[in-house]
């Protein structure tokens, strides 16, 4: 039996950020389950723009397209930006409203922020309305004094709470 393939993505392109490092925790215990591809790209995006967006879109925005595509679900990691979604994730979710990768996609969701319930509740918002599916949701409260940056999850409840949500997630899949 093929193992599913989840593209992990961190709505974060800070070098030390918490998300990365959950991802990076996430990767490193799952891999016995699922194979991960983690997209890296997310800095190198051009910002959207709908003229470019027509038969012959960036060659990086074809790339980004495929990985989604190739992928059976995606698992987005991020912060919380004043009470949303930072703008580099954004753009990549606008990236794709033209094209049908996320159409029924299967999608989970982690939030890892002081707060994160308005991160949360905006990318429920944005993926529902380019037809997603949202199988999953985590918030992960208070992250920062959680999680090292190099994947090691401090908090045993946040250890537990990420297990829990990533088994669900892949028999979700």
């Amino acid at each position: 039996m093929n193992k599913k393939k989840i593209l992990a993505i961190s709505g974060s392109i800070q070098s030390n950020s918490v998300n990365k490092s959950i991802i990076k925790y996430i990767t490193g215990s799952f891999d016995q389950e699922v194979m991960f591809d983690i997209y890296n790209q997310l800095d190198k995006l051009p910002h959207f723009n709908p003229d470019l967006d027509k038969d012959d879109p960036p060659e990086i925005i074809q790339n980004l397209r495929q990985q989604i595509d190739n992928a059976d679900a995606v698992l987005i990691c991020t912060p919380e930006y004043v009470f949303s979604l930072p703008g580099v994730l954004k753009n990549l979710i606008d990236w794709n409203v033209s094209s049908p990768v996320l159409i029924n996609k299967p999608i989970g969701l982690i939030v890892a922020a002081a707060s994160g319930q308005k991160a949360m509740e905006s990318l429920d918002l944005i993926l529902s309305t380019v037809q997603a599916i949202i199988v999953g949701k985590l918030i992960v409260n208070g992250a920062k004094g959680k999680i090292e940056k190099n994947g090691v999850i401090q908090d045993q409840k946040t250890q537990l709470q990420i297990n829990a949500f990533m088994s669900q997630f892949i028999k979700r899949i």
